[in-house]
């Protein structure tokens, strides 16, 4: 069992609740009456990509919120966050941050999202 606390993005409201492990990451994501959805974070230079991230956050029925660079943002933000290394795009999944692409997509590969 994991504890999940929900947050929307305007912080209205909260939601905790206890689940197991396939009622989070599998196809029920319900806990009573409430569906629980899984938050993602990306940030985003626009390329391919994160399209291509986005689209499948998307197909995942993530609730997305998306950063643009130079919109939300500046490149030297981006660096001071992630190192001067990191590539776009970037993922948090509610609190963690997981990543770019590739190491997003073994995030999902590992806990069976895909």
């Amino acid at each position: 069992m994991i504890v999940v606390e929900i947050r929307n993005f305007t912080n209205e409201s909260i939601i905790t609740s206890t689940v197991s492990y396939l009622e989070w990451y599998g196809q029920k994501n319900i806990t009573g009456d409430k569906e629980i959805k899984m938050q993602a974070v990306l940030y985003s230079n626009g390329n391919q990509e994160c399209e291509r991230m986005s689209f499948l956050l998307k197909k995942l029925d993530a609730q997305i919120l998306e950063y643009k660079l130079n919109n939300h943002f500046t490149q030297r933000s981006f660096e001071s966050e992630f190192g001067s290394e990191a590539t776009y795009p970037q993922v948090s999944l509610g609190y963690k941050h997981i990543g770019n692409m590739k190491e997003t997509l073994k995030y999902f590969k590992d806990r069976l999202l895909i």
